[in-house]
């Protein structure tokens, strides 16, 4: 350490070089904790998604498919279980405020299926009132919300009597599954909603399955969707995962883009930090001629440019990446996913710090060690 002041006076020499350099590497890994963080995040909700689940959808957007289709898929051989699920877009207070309303046969094993965690009590209480609801943590933190609050949500299905405003007895709370796809959601009793809406009675948005048997879930899904073929209702039916997978895809090649983006910011800073630290070595000639004067030997010079590099990109990559620590988690409630930065992303950051570092110092730090004192003194 007693070398310290004089690599600290070595980055500083010139504050302005410095700061640039701080800036560049600091905006390059916070690009790469970004991109690094949300491909990460996606990767670890696709594999997240249980590969028993399976989605039946209407075949036509925007349709819906008819509740008594419920025990036709009962029926099927390898279908372990059957979940009904009608969506109602709603706004809570003032348009600004959109929720999700999910109707659902609401049970134990529905919430252990599809990765919702809530309490027995508050899964209890949804059997003790028509109205009842969960809300999840997210949206009773943001509102205000806790048990025995009553809550009208505004929706364009009316009520038998013509209401369109939905008043629900809030009885807990629930965690989202892991990636957060739940967090605007409030969860109602569909024999509830099914007798009190006016219109779409009879009718569901989708049906979720599980199936017994992963290996046979393909040919389950073309069976489930044989009973319907050539009806006005035909039915689609693919895993969560796969249909995840491929709106991932309708995005473009995710890890193309990413390596790319990535791979030309790094490029740009190798030669950009490349140039500026070798300018740095050409007008420090003489001081470091002068250093090999008093005694340092050639060695010792080198490696206290190369402390000087690893210590500007390593500062500013670490910060760089503390700062994506802080921004990935809000980026995912624009793509409604709860994603976190892997701790594996900011180690591989510190490695590619670590490397960027050595590789734009080391030739101008060659340089310092095969430096001639006399002809350096000479100004030649």
């Amino acid at each position: 350490m007693k070398y310290w002041p004089l690599i600290w006076s070595g980055i500083w020499r010139k504050r302005g070089r410095a700061t640039l350099m701080l800036l560049q590497v600091l905006a390059a890994f916070l690009l790469f904790g970004l991109m690094q963080g949300i491909k990460s995040g996606i990767d670890d909700t696709l594999s997240s998604l249980q590969a028993n689940l399976y989605l039946v959808q209407p075949a036509t957007p925007g349709t819906t498919l008819p509740l008594a289709l419920d025990q036709r898929i009962r029926s099927v051989k390898g279908v372990k279980r059957v979940y009904l699920m009608n969506f109602v877009p709603v706004t809570y207070q003032r348009p600004t405020q959109p929720l999700l309303v999910l109707a659902t046969d609401f049970d134990k094993g529905w919430i252990t299926d599809i990765g919702i965690s809530a309490t027995p009590r508050a899964v209890a209480a949804m059997a003790s009132s028509r109205t009842a609801a969960l809300v999840s943590t997210q949206l009773a933190a943001r509102y205000g919300w806790r048990s025995g609050s009553r809550v009208p949500l505004l929706s364009h299905t009316p009520q038998q009597g013509g209401s369109t405003t939905w008043i629900f007895n809030i009885v807990g709370t629930f965690t989202p599954p892991f990636g957060g796809g739940f967090r605007n959601v409030v969860l109602i009793r569909n024999d509830y909603y099914e007798e009190a809406r006016q219109r779409d009675r009879g009718t569901v948005t989708q049906y979720v399955i599980e199936v017994s048997d992963v290996t046979q879930g393909a040919a389950i899904a073309r069976r489930i969707d044989a009973l319907s073929a050539n009806s006005p209702f035909e039915t689609r039916t693919q895993s969560y995962r796969a249909l995840a997978q491929s709106q991932l895809q309708n995005l473009g090649d995710l890890n193309f883009i990413v390596r790319s983006v990535i791979g030309a910011a790094l490029f740009a800073l190798l030669v950009s930090t490349a140039a500026l630290t070798m300018q740095s070595v050409r007008e420090r000639t003489i001081e470091l001629a002068v250093l090999k004067t008093v005694g340092f030997s050639g060695w010792k010079v080198f490696v206290l440019l190369l402390i000087e590099s690893l210590t500007l990109s390593i500062g500013a990559a670490a910060a760089g990446l503390a700062l994506a620590l802080c921004v990935v988690p809000l980026t995912g409630r624009f793509i409604n996913l709860g994603l976190t930065m892997p701790i594996g992303v900011l180690a591989g950051g510190l490695v590619l710090a670590l490397a960027l570092a050595l590789a734009t110092a080391a030739l101008p730090a060659w340089r310092a060690l095969r430096l001639q004192v006399a002809e350096a003194l000479a100004g030649r």
